[in-house]
């Protein structure tokens, strides 16, 4: 629980530093319109090394609905769960931690729209959009590894567990790299969302380890 508590504070805090660097640091109109960019300098030639994949960006887009299923999917356990046992606290405490996660993360997407830091390299339809951190990026990375985490927790079946283990790394893999190479957003936006989505992940494991060791303590 420690490791996993301290990992999630130690990459939380490399978040709001990382931030605070695009904020303040190397700040240019490198944009659309002369939008500003942080840490324009290795922004501007990581784009300018990609270029811009709109197929890959629309492919990436696309295939964002996966985590959104699958957090419909445990959204549906919770409810099943909820009709069954007549009530909101005998739904199993992961699978509460885990609705609380998933709003936590929503916040953090709407905040950073509201509050934009960076705009994207390239124009969406004709208007700016804010870039940072990247939304499907944070998606994936926050959502995916709550799949790996539950099917560890609730399956029996090593093989089920590998299988799934080895096609969340890749998509998410795929994911990521797609992101970066689809050029559609700063490379300083796509480490954000990494270094954000992952603290809050390792927050939500410490908190289920919490649970856990006190309901273990509470029967014993």
């Amino acid at each position: 629980m420690k490791r996993n508590l301290t990992t999630g504070i130690f990459l939380l805090i490399a978040f709001a530093l990382w931030t605070i660097l695009i904020l303040f640091i190397d700040v240019q109109a490198a944009g659309p319109n002369e939008s500003k960019v942080g840490l324009a300098t290795f922004n501007t030639w990581f784009h300018q090394l990609t270029g811009v994949q709109m197929t890959l960006y629309t492919v990436t887009d696309w295939l964002g609905l996966v985590p959104i299923a699958v957090c419909l999917c445990f959204g549906c356990l919770g409810l099943v769960q909820l009709i069954k046992r007549r009530s909101l606290f005998k739904v199993d405490a992961d699978i509460l931690l885990l609705g609380g996660y998933y709003i936590l993360v929503i916040f953090g997407y709407l905040f950073f729209e509201m509050v934009p830091i960076n705009y994207r390299p390239i124009l969406i339809d004709g208007f700016l959009e804010a870039s940072y951190p990247s939304s499907t990026t944070l998606l994936v990375l926050s959502v995916m590894p709550t799949l790996v985490f539950q099917i560890n927790r609730r399956c029996k079946n090593q093989p089920v567990k590998q299988i799934t283990m080895i096609l969340v790394i890749l998509f998410s893999a795929f994911m990521v790299i797609g992101r970066l190479a689809a050029g559609v957003h700063w490379a300083t936006d796509i480490i954000g969302s990494i270094l954000l989505s992952l603290g809050l992940f390792k927050l939500y494991q410490s908190a289920v380890t919490a649970t856990d060791m006190r309901n273990k303590n509470g029967v014993q």
